[in-house]
């Protein structure tokens, strides 16, 4: 048995989507105030004590809410210092000199041999 595929043709445009029931607004607002005109003895009662605590509420003077303006946490910006440091090829750090001693840390980095190089360093200073 072969089963044919069906078309997707609920509506009009064959799009898919299925009609809807049509809202009429007037009998629902019909059917509101008539539910409203059974209860509205039910509904006085209930509401006459909610409106005084309003009343209340309004005449009271309201407590003005202050609130304390937060403080935003400042970035405490580290200084930094260079230097030159020299390395082996395992990034092992052998030996560190001043920024201003580069020709010294070239030296140095020369004497250890061909596997030993200079690397610009920053390091915090601690105050």
């Amino acid at each position: 048995m072969s089963r044919r595929p069906q078309a997707a043709t609920h509506g009009k445009d064959g799009d898919g989507t299925m009609a809807r029931k049509v809202v009429n607004r007037k009998e629902l607002r019909a059917q509101a105030e008539a539910a409203e005109a059974r209860g509205k003895t039910k509904k006085a009662a209930k509401e006459k004590p909610a409106k005084e605590k309003k009343e209340k509420a309004a005449k009271e003077p309201k407590k003005a809410a202050t609130k304390k303006p937060s403080r935003k946490k400042v970035a405490k910006e580290a200084r930094m210092k260079a230097y030159w440091g020299v390395f082996n090829q395992a990034m092992k750090r052998l030996a560190m000199f001043e920024y201003a001693d580069k020709k010294a840390a070239e030296k140095k980095a020369a004497e250890l041999g061909a596997n030993h190089f200079i690397q610009l360093l920053k390091e915090a200073i601690s105050e």
